[in-house]
């Protein structure tokens, strides 16, 4: 089990829930556009959020977007060490940062100290696109190990100073590398790891890897907390990381949907039920399954472990609580009987 570090009120690692993080893709020092939409990813389930944190205006925002925002706030800084001193000042909860790219020894104390002063604790965020030159050398280019040794670098370098309220990220675009490096990682220390699949892409390609990153790490027990990264709206990385903890077992919390893959059997639209039903669910907080089958002859047989469901048929359907079938419904009328059936559970 990993040590746990406290993130705001969210704790990380020592057998706590895996928690849910986005970071916002607005101008930092454009406070209330940043306040809304991190208000908007909270209700979509993020948990602990991050805010880019390029220059000093940005820097300055910081305090007066924490007193807006009822998550913890990361910022995320690169290269100037007085970014993080101002932000550490301005009250963020915690700093993602790579020590070895902000300066020199004394730049890095400034940080470790300041930070210590408040308990507030430090992402070392390793990526494989900018690990340490004498590293790529060593190792002939990217690899786990690479990775993982940059990692500990960092570490020793926060280490000086009596720093360890420490989490790791060893990102990679490449999702072998990445979760190679993560195992490596967690047999090697017992920090929190964040994990993550950098660059991951669009909606469709960067999803997939996230899910097969992310979430075959989580179904391993490898990880503590995590952000999806996509090319769009940061709400949809909220949406996909649910699926994934869903999907890995680590959440009930909400419906969960199972449907058929369709067949020449099937004589409804069953595409469109699905996503009917898909869109009508994410206003439902039951930690229930609902299935939509395509065959009424067995549908209800092979999704007996759904809580309830529909299977078409020809003109009608069948809506089936546990496998046993309820009563038959005209099609049109099919959603709408499901969704009656859902509020009396």
């Amino acid at each position: 089990m990993t040590k746990q570090i406290m993130v705001g009120g969210v704790p990380i690692g020592g057998g706590a829930p895996v928690s849910i993080q986005s970071m916002t893709n607005t101008r930092t020092d454009d406070v209330a556009a940043t306040v809304a939409q991190i208000r908007r990813l909270q209700a979509a389930g993020c948990e602990i959020v991050r805010v880019a944190v390029p220059d000093m205006a940005a820097a300055r925002a910081v305090g007066a977007i924490r007193e807006q925002i009822a998550i913890p706030l990361v910022v995320d800084i690169h290269f100037d060490y007085k970014l993080a001193l101002e932000c550490i000042a301005a009250g963020c909860d915690k700093v993602r940062i790579n020590p070895g790219n902000i300066g020199g020894a004394d730049r890095v104390k400034a940080v470790a100290d300041a930070c210590g002063r408040k308990g507030i604790p430090i992402r070392i965020g390793v990526n494989g696109g900018s690990l340490e030159k004498s590293i790529l050398a060593k190792y002939g280019g990217i690899t786990p190990q690479a990775l993982v040794d940059s990692a500990f670098g960092h570490i020793r370098l926060l280490n000086q100073f009596d720093f360890d309220n420490i989490c790791v990220s060893l990102k990679s675009s490449d999702v072998r590398t990445t979760m190679e490096a993560y195992r490596l990682m967690s047999m090697q220390s017992d920090y929190p790891l964040h994990l993550g699949v950098t660059e991951a892409g669009t909606m469709k390609m960067g999803t997939m890897k996230s899910a097969i990153g992310i979430g075959g790490l989580l179904a391993q027990g490898i990880g503590d907390t995590f952000r999806v990264t996509l090319t769009a709206d940061p709400e949809e990385e909220i949406y996909v990381a649910r699926d994934i903890l869903k999907a890995a077992g680590l959440r009930a919390e909400g419906p969960s949907l199972v449907a058929c893959p369709t067949c020449g059997r099937t004589r409804i639209d069953l595409i469109s039920l699905a996503h009917q039903v898909e869109e009508r669910l994410m206003a439902v907080d039951k930690p229930i399954t609902v299935a939509v089958m395509g065959c009424a002859v067995n549908g209800p047989g092979e999704a007996s472990a759904a809580d309830v469901g529909i299977a078409g048929g020809d003109g009608e359907g069948l809506l089936f609580c546990k496998g046993e079938i309820v009563k038959k419904v005209p099609q049109k009328e099919l959603v709408d009987a499901l969704f009656e059936l859902i509020e009396t559970l």
